[in-house]
């Protein structure tokens, strides 16, 4: 990997692994910790989990790390990075910085390297900027360690976004509090390399780029939850509701009364006037009746206890209209206004929603830096993730936001070109998508060219014979041509089939005259036929 004009101190510093601001010549705001991510720099974790009795001790964070090249879409050949290597796992590990990064009234800019070479389905590919104090061990990094700023991608099921959260000190009492950025960007999950810049201003502005691009911009002041200063005033805890507080801000008039225009006011249907009953069939026939062939049996049952005869359906019914006591059908009232109620008017007694009373927050204060962060004293990345081989690389954390961009010029852009070429050289090749038969050309496949033509023709004549023509003119043409080539095959073949008999005919008449030159030579020696001839010639004559 290469720096360019940054300081050849800082070049020397990158192969070593690290770089502080006073080694570099030039500029004056030089990163005060730069990593390509070398083994030497950074120590796993060996926090125990915490255990209850007796219980035998365990590592917290059992996955390992290791540094090498990436497996998937190599951009760069030599080119290593720290890779989580064991999937649904705890993993932790930390770099001390080799000086305490302070911010105060600098531009903070955190830049680094995450390629997802197995994609992210539940994980994170965060880190964490550690706060410096004398209890900072390395070896007991855990998720407890204080930190003051987390930045980068977490994804996981349909949560998917780009960290930002600082850990902001109360003036008046001491504690921490987490501010969370309210509307993150959305990570991008692929295998390529991607960069993830975080920039923040002595102003409380901050940037958020992804692949040098801005996806989030703002101020610490107004886009994080909880608050960084708090509410003047807060409600008085001691206030409580009146009893006789009005909560309705509308009530009903009294004066009004339901008006007394009848019962259509109040009935949805009415029977209609038009329909009676029909006079086909009688009112009173019953759709069933006692059957009178059968009657009661007078073994077995007396008559007191008899249910009675069996029914069978009233052959009537089907030759009329029905059966039974006939009712009016029902029909929609046209006088029906809804049911009735009072109007509403204002109500005299209400006062407005209550609310407890405001009083002056004690714990009020305004703190209008909160760019100038606690001091940072080491990095680290205390992840957990169902996917491995995720990998980090050129960490940057400084002051310069050339300097990061220069960075990301010489070592990220060329990286991700060559794994973007690579990653297209992957993808299998598409089959070309069926061209319409409107872009068919007969010199490139004359059978298909005609064929989708003929179809074409077809299927638009079915609905606009007009259409058809004017859409597929060659289709229309060539069905003409072969329609009047069908025609005249047939007519010359009808032209043939008429001629023919003429000659047969010719050759018919010619047959006696070569038959009767036979019979003349043959006569002599036959005799009787050639006597039967002449007989007859003669009783002609």
């Amino acid at each position: 990997m290469k720096l360019n004009s940054v300081a050849t101190a800082v070049t020397a510093a990158l192969l070593a692994g690290t770089s502080h601001a006073e080694d570099a010549a030039a500029p004056e705001e030089a990163s005060p910790w730069l990593s390509i991510c070398q083994r030497s720099q950074w120590k796993p974790s060996h926090a125990k989990k915490e255990t209850k009795g007796d219980e035998e001790e365990q590592w917290a964070y059992v996955g390992e790390w290791a540094v090498e090249e990436p497996t998937v879409y190599k951009g760069m050949e030599g080119d290593t990075g720290l890779v989580v290597k064991n999937a649904a796992a705890h993993h932790a590990i930390s770099a001390k910085f080799p000086k305490t990064i302070d911010n105060k009234d600098k531009t903070l800019v955190v830049q680094y390297e995450v390629k997802l070479q197995n994609g992210l389905e539940c994980g994170g590919a965060y880190l964490k900027l550690l706060r410096e104090n004398q209890a900072l061990h390395q070896e007991e990094f855990a998720n407890t360690t204080p930190y003051v700023i987390m930045f980068g991608p977490d994804k996981c099921g349909h949560t998917n976004k780009v960290h930002f959260i600082f850990n902001h000190k109360n003036p008046k009492t001491g504690e921490y509090e987490e501010k969370h950025l309210v509307t993150p960007p959305t990570a991008k999950i692929v295998k390529t390399t991607e960069l993830y810049t975080l920039i923040v201003h002595p102003n409380n502005t901050y940037i958020v780029k992804q692949n040098g691009e801005e996806v989030k911009s703002g101020s610490l002041l107004t886009d994080f939850q909880p608050s960084v200063n708090p509410a003047q005033e807060i409600d008085d805890p001691s206030d409580t509701k009146p009893e006789d507080w009005v909560d309705e801000a509308r009530i009903r008039t009294r004066t009004h009364r339901n008006p007394k225009t009848g019962m259509k006011m109040r009935l949805t249907r009415s029977s209609t006037k038009k329909p009676r009953c029909q006079k086909t069939g009688s009112r009173r026939s019953q759709p069933q009746f006692p059957t009178p062939k059968l009657r009661s049996p007078k073994t077995g049952m007396t008559r007191k206890t008899a249910t009675g005869s069996p029914t069978v359906p009233n052959p009537k019914c089907t030759e009329v209209s029905g059966c039974g006591p006939w009712t009016k059908p029902m029909v929609k009232n046209p006088d029906f206004k809804g049911k009735w109620s009072a109007p509403m008017i204002e109500n005299p007694a209400y006062k407005g929603p209550w609310a407890p009373r405001k009083i002056a927050n004690p714990d009020y204060f305004e703190d209008k830096n909160p760019a100038n962060f606690e001091p940072m004293g080491a990095i680290g990345f205390e992840i957990w993730t169902m996917q491995n081989n995720i990998m980090f690389d050129n960490i940057y954390i400084g002051h310069s936001v050339e300097d990061a961009q220069k960075l990301a010029d010489e070592a990220w852009k060329p990286k991700r070109d060559a794994e973007k070429l690579l990653e297209e050289a992957e993808k299998p090749k598409e089959d070309p998508k069926p061209r319409s038969p409107l872009d068919l050309s007969f010199t490139d496949d004359p059978v298909n060219y005609i064929k989708e033509k003929v179809d074409l023709f077809i299927t638009l004549a079915k609905k606009d014979p007009l259409q058809a023509i004017q859409f597929v003119p060659e289709a229309a043409g060539g069905l003409a041509a072969l329609v009047l080539g069908l025609v005249a095959i047939i007519i010359s073949l009808a032209s043939q089939g008429a001629t023919a008999p003429a000659k047969k005919t010719d050759s018919v008449g010619k047959a006696p005259k070569d038959k009767s030159t036979k019979g003349t030579t043959t006569g002599a020696d036959t005799g009787k036929p050639e006597a039967t001839k002449r007989n007859t010639r003669s009783q002609q004559s």
